[in-house]
């Protein structure tokens, strides 16, 4: 078994001491043949347990607390004092130090240079580098550190952490020994032993690796599982169900206190609170916007404001932005350190969610601890969630525009009906009034089916436009659409108006409040038929639109459908906007009809640029 039997007799007998010795044939056989049975196993043995040892290190343990337990076993079994690692980040061209046995962290210099250092020269190398003494090394230039841990010599060894993806890169770094002698000669067997333990250490961390991709996909399959499958229901997907039924559900999969979905406006000036949980007045207000330039974290996720200031209240990375400690930190806000205090929130993790490279979007995680960092597998699962929700996002604004089509769809075909009717007939008449009302409509109801079908990527700009001339142009629509619906013995009553109501506004987004507020107003009225009326008034600084009908509402059901928690997508839809808005609704029962109001911000002295 001993393959190099020979060649070691033939070495020991051209050693010096073994011809003093006179050895004999006789006895070198007995002496390989006692070192091959009796030496060789129980070296052997050692070796392969220590090595064994430093491969099954807790994959659990952070990286830190592995290379530290891996040099645990490389001082017991070397006969060293202690021994340190240091990583080569090659983005800093340092080496820094990460983790030592025994833990001496805290006197450790945080990182030394890649040149003109004995650290560096292994990772330039890739060979070990071995130091007699340490005093008279050049390369080493800390030499507190012979009183320090009374180390005298040193022997420095080279060791990989592979990739495991094509963008990634090795982590290269370099395990140091030190030992109490002066002067100390290597043997070549002890320098090959610890190349052979670092070769292992590197499958140490490569099982944690493996290990953390395979929870981590897991994680990833439950996210989808859990909000798939709870959201794939009749009424479509509702961001407020991802948050508040969802995310409690998943506390097993992410540690979540709270949480926030914030777009970007096109403009990148503002952000927009898309969804968050807890769901509750005072914590999370939906729809509402903040400027980019009120938040120096916001500017800073999105790329608007160098971080060039170093803080032990902050860590900033091109993944996430984490800050420590709110109430110290100078990229937090007085209102939001205000916030923060008020809800006991210690720390805070931004997470920017990129589509094309450009954040459109980005999350935010509340914690009642102060958390100093996180690792990862957690930051990667935060992004996975993140994508998932923007996923969930784009599906409600697809099912928010099928279910608003379904009106101006009625309407139009209506009109292109009529419109064919007199061409048959040969009525066209020139100039005739009544075409050129039902083409003008038709161009609209068009032009605004396109725009809503467009605004699942945007919506427009904000522009004044006259509440009282949209609300009359969509009960219009509404008109059009109970009589294409053969709706029987409902009479419609119009006014009275206030002639001007300027109100600022994406045009796109008040007609789908006003198209789903009538037409829920519609279907509410008895089959035996009923009232449907509107009107338009100043209340103060508000711009008011009523819609009244026929039909009975519960107190129950006023106070739900005023939370906006009707079992119809329609008030879903207009609650989401009119937050958006800065606007309100108001619902007043009557003897027998029920009156919905709609409270718009009076936009003063304006001209209206859409009428």
């Amino acid at each position: 078994m001993w393959t190099n039997v020979e060649r070691f007799r033939r070495a020991v007998q051209q050693q010096s001491w073994a011809k003093e010795c006179n050895v004999t044939e006789d006895f070198l056989t007995h002496m390989v043949k006692w070192i091959e049975e009796e030496v060789f196993p129980d070296f052997l043995a050692e070796v392969v347990s220590q090595v064994d040892s430093i491969v099954e290190i807790d994959p659990d343990l952070s990286e830190r607390q592995i290379l530290a337990n891996a040099t645990r076993y490389m001082v017991e079994f070397l006969g060293a004092i202690s021994a340190s690692v240091r990583i080569y980040d090659p983005n800093t061209g340092q080496m820094l130090s990460y983790g030592s046995y025994p833990s001496q962290e805290k006197q450790r210099e945080t990182f030394i240079p890649l040149e003109h250092s004995v650290a560096g020269e292994v990772i330039k190398t890739n060979r070990p580098y071995l130091v007699p003494d340490i005093e008279q090394e050049g390369l080493y230039q800390d030499k507190s550190v012979i009183q320090r841990k009374d180390a005298h010599s040193l022997m420095a060894i080279p060791f990989i952490i592979p990739r495991f993806f094509p963008h990634e890169r090795d982590t290269a770094g370099v395990i140091q020994v030190y030992y109490p002698e002066t002067g100390r000669a290597f043997a070549p067997l002890e320098v090959q032993a610890a190349q052979l333990m670092a070769r292992r250490l590197s499958f140490a961390i490569a099982r944690k690796k493996i290990l953390s991709l395979f929870r981590v996909n897991e994680k990833k399959e439950a996210i989808v599982r859990k909000m798939f499958l709870k959201l794939g229901r009749r009424e479509g997907v509702k961001m407020r169900d991802v948050f508040n039924r969802v995310i409690p559900e998943m506390t097993a999969i992410i540690n979540v206190q709270s949480c926030a979905l914030f777009s970007v406006s096109e403009d990148m000036e503002y952000v927009i609170l898309e969804a968050g949980y807890p769901d509750y007045a005072g914590y999370h207000g939906i729809g509402k916007s903040f400027a980019v330039a009120s938040e120096p974290a916001f500017e800073i996720i999105l790329s608007r404001r160098v971080y060039d200031e170093e803080s032990p209240y902050e860590v900033v990375t091109p993944s996430y932005v984490l800050v420590k400690d709110p109430q110290k930190s100078e990229i937090i806000s007085r209102s939001l350190k205000q916030f923060a205090a008020t809800h006991n929130i210690n720390s805070i993790l931004y997470v920017p969610l990129s589509v094309d490279e450009e954040v459109s979007h980005f999350m935010t995680f509340d914690a009642l601890d102060q958390r100093k960092y996180y690792a990862e597998e957690e930051i990667e699962i935060f992004l996975f969630l993140g994508r998932e929700l923007m996923k969930a996002q784009r599906m409600e604004r697809l099912d928010d525009i099928l279910h608003d089509f379904k009106n101006p769809a009625i309407a139009t075909a209506g009109f292109a009906r009529r419109l064919k009717s007199i061409l048959e007939k040969g009525d066209l008449k020139r100039d005739d009034p009544t075409v050129k009302r039902y083409v003008d409509i038709l161009l609209e109801e068009t032009s605004r089916l396109q725009e809503m079908a467009l605004s699942l990527y945007q919506v427009g700009k904000e522009q004044v436009v006259n509440l009282t001339q949209v609300l009359r142009n969509r009960f219009d629509i509404n008109k059009e659409a109970i009589r294409e619906l053969l709706r029987q013995n409902i009479t419609l009553r119009e006014g009275p108006f206030e002639d001007f109501l300027p109100v600022r506004c994406y045009p796109i987004n008040l007609e789908r409040i006003l198209d789903n507020l009538l037409n829920n107003a519609t279907n509410a009225i008895p089959l035996q038929g009923g009232l449907l009326s509107v009107r338009t008034y100043l209340d103060g600084k508000w711009a008011c639109a009523e819609i009244t009908n026929t039909g009975l509402i519960s107190e129950e059901e006023r106070l739900r459908l005023l939370e906006g928690e009707g079992s119809g997508r329609g008030l879903y839809i207009t609650h989401r906007i009119i937050g958006l808005i800065k606007g309100k609704i108001d619902i007043k029962p009557g003897k027998d009809t029920t009156t919905l109001i709609v409270h718009l911000p009076l936009e003063p002295d304006q001209e209206p640029s859409v009428i």
